[in-house]
């Protein structure tokens, strides 16, 4: 009985952890990380989406075929097998690090879309209370968990669909509107390339945070049923309709607003539908905004506190946070999670008017990391498999490769960059803690397999 609850529960379903992918991408990086994008490149920054988008296939495509190859192994486990103790215990937690801090800048971008009917409330305080109300979901069992986050990205991708689809009548001047000729505004103010192809290229960082957590169906992988049948379809299901849900809306949001008036303060998704002229628009879409962002905060929880599990399982963590309560749940990775969200709550106190901008830039750099150590160990598993798995990356060694040159290309390009300087020292310090600590650890967990 008791080596049972030391097991996480199979309570996730095909639809759940299809929408736990889409709910974990769908958040702050599109909802309030475009207006950064355009910001850094204007229209053109549809290309750096393309370009991301394909990056993230290759990346999704090579953790489904490891899933299926070796069943009820996550990210951490498949790392740990291709890679052995130290890069499973530096890539582990950088991955933890990564979604905690993603977990963060949601709840603090909940608040700021709180403050839109609040204004006079301050951001932490607002950000607790959604922090509060996500924590209680995440306590319950997993497969609740899963049915509210399956409503909540439910109602994220129906709101996308119905922007897009009001978005593409007032450009084409099918909806009446006080916009005056939208389509001038992809030509205008710059061209559509106002920064050159350095401009686009810049926004490869916020676009990377935003296409994070797509890989989180390889920690949820563990807790789904039947997932060897079930994850693939869910990868080609899942890639596509993301890069529509970021391409689309960033090419109606440039042409209903010239891009340069797009403000980095408020969401341009409310900003469009208060150009509209259509009554309470603007008050529905913040609505949607804010169940984004709270439906990826929750995702967030869910990864930060089954990786701390996994983690633990291998000895990479303290054996004592593998530890499962009568419920079916990690505790004590929540009761974490939670306290690393609370010093997000108080940086929001400090500086409530940059500390979503300076945090959003750190995941960009960890996912980026992480995509390239699920490629790496694809190309090194391939050939252990103990049988060829149905679903697989076409074009094999060849695809995996190029997506690892890309991604470290990039990642490379933003360590150098000096307008990264706070985000890039962040991440440099935090992996060289993580080697050093891969050293110090690995001698007292050399028993634990």
């Amino acid at each position: 009985m008791e080596k049972k609850q030391q097991e996480l529960k199979k309570g996730l379903l095909p639809r759940h952890v299809q929408f736990i992918a889409l709910a974990g991408m769908i958040g702050t990086g599109i909802f309030k990380g475009s207006s950064d994008t355009l910001a850094i490149a204007g229209p053109s920054v549809v290309f750096t989406y393309l370009i991301g988008g394909l990056l993230l296939f290759i990346v999704m495509a090579a953790l489904g075929e490891m899933a299926i190859a070796f069943p009820n192994n996550n990210v951490q486990l498949l790392l740990n097998k291709a890679f052995g103790f130290r890069i499973s215990f530096i890539t582990g937690w950088l991955y933890w690090i990564n979604w905690t801090i993603v977990t963060v800048v949601e709840l603090l971008a909940a608040g700021s879309f709180l403050q839109f009917w609040y204004p006079s409330v301050p951001l932490w305080l607002l950000s607790l209370f959604c922090a509060a109300v996500i924590i209680g979901i995440n306590l319950t069992q997993v497969k609740y968990y899963g049915e509210l986050e399956f409503w909540f990205a439910g109602i994220k991708i129906v709101a996308l669909i119905a922007f897009i689809a009001l978005g593409s009548l007032i450009i084409f001047g099918i909806f009446p509107s006080n916009i005056e000729d939208p389509l001038s505004n992809y030509t205008a103010h710059g061209g559509f390339f106002p920064h050159g192809v350095s401009g686009m290229m810049s926004a490869f960082l916020v676009v990377m945070f935003s296409y994070g957590g797509a890989e989180l169906i390889g920690v949820a992988v563990t807790e789904t049923k039947d997932a060897g049948r079930v994850i693939p379809s869910i990868i080609k299901g899942a890639v596509w309709r993301v890069i529509i849900f970021y391409i689309f809306p960033i090419l109606i949001i440039c042409g209903i607003m010239p891009w340069d008036k797009v403000s980095v303060v408020e969401s341009p998704f409310v900003q469009v539908f208060n150009l509209s002229g259509l009554p309470g628009a603007a008050h529905i879409m913040n609505f949607v905004l804010l169940t984004a962002v709270l439906s990826a905060a929750n995702s967030g929880i869910y990864a930060t506190s089954r990786t701390l599990y996994s983690m633990a399982k291998t000895g990479v963590a303290p054996k004592r946070l593998a530890k499962i309560s009568k419920t079916g749940i990690p505790l004590i990775g929540i009761l974490i999670a939670t306290l690393c969200i609370l010093i997000g709550v108080f940086l929001a106190y400090i500086s409530p008017d940059q500390v979503i901008s300076y945090l959003m830039t750190i995941p960009g750099f960890t996912i980026m990391l992480i995509w390239i150590g699920i490629c790496s160990a694809q190309l090194k598993l391939r050939s252990q498999y103990k049988q060829q798995p149905t679903f697989r990356v076409k074009w094999f060694p060849f695809t995996t490769i190029f997506a690892i040159l890309a991604l470290s290309m990039i990642f490379i390009g933003f360590m150098l960059s000096p307008n990264n300087l706070i985000g890039s020292t962040v991440c440099l310090i935090t992996v060289g803690i993580l080697i050093l600590l891969s050293f110090v650890v690995k001698n007292t967990t050399t028993s634990i397999k």
